[in-house]
């Protein structure tokens, strides 16, 4: 966990190591995201398709620890909002995250959900949404939403991707990642296409 490559952990001769430090590395990314949330998620499904691992712990622990980073930021922010406020306006002087919370027209759903993908626009999500007057129990349930279909897609697509590509693990995650990256640029091009058709349609008809 100390080399922040998301690779090392998997690597451990203790599977139940193994697991609490996928867990640990996910659920820390969601309070600081520096941690290799989605390397570690690749790594340990291609690590699966090998059969070093599980597959179905893999993605529980990659759940639980979105979940809990989620939990975790948004009580941070909620009692200690003097010294969050100023990581939260750092991260959100960035064009591609402002841009991504304009896209996503501040629904707190499509938020949550949608930013789970966006390593710094989930941080400015989850902090946003501790700053806010929003009740904790709704926060949480498009959280655990969020954070399951998060982790069931990045496993899944590392696992079937590792699986037909069974002797090179590292082109493996390489790849698995390079797809969901792209999958996110073309969501977000053709909504911000949407949210510029839609505002300008708002100009004409003023």
């Amino acid at each position: 966990m100390a080399t922040g490559d998301g690779f090392s952990v998997t690597d451990a001769s203790n599977d139940l190591l193994t697991y609490l430090g996928i867990f640990g590395l996910v659920a820390l990314d969601g309070v600081v995201p520096i941690f290799p949330a989605e390397t570690t998620l690749n790594a340990a499904a291609t690590a699966a398709a090998q059969g070093t691992l599980d597959l179905l712990p893999v993605i529980v622990m990659g759940a639980l620890g979105a979940i809990v980073g989620d939990s975790s930021l948004f009580w941070i922010a909620r009692r200690s909002a003097r010294r969050i406020r100023p990581q939260l306006d750092k991260a959100k002087a960035n064009p591609k995250v402002s841009q991504g919370l304009a896209i996503m027209t501040g629904s707190v759903p499509v938020l949550i959900v949608g930013g789970r993908y966006v390593p710094g626009l989930r941080f400015v999500v989850n902090a946003t949404m501790g700053l806010s007057d929003i009740r904790y129990r709704r926060f949480l349930g498009w959280s655990v939403l969020s954070g399951v279909l998060w982790s069931v897609y990045t496993c899944l697509l590392a696992y079937w991707i590792g699986l037909s590509l069974g002797e090179y693990p590292l082109a493996s995650v390489v790849i698995s990642g390079t797809v969901t990256t792209v999958a996110i640029a073309v969501v977000f091009w053709n909504l911000r296409r949407e949210h510029a058709r839609t505002a300008g349609h708002a100009q004409d008809s003023s």
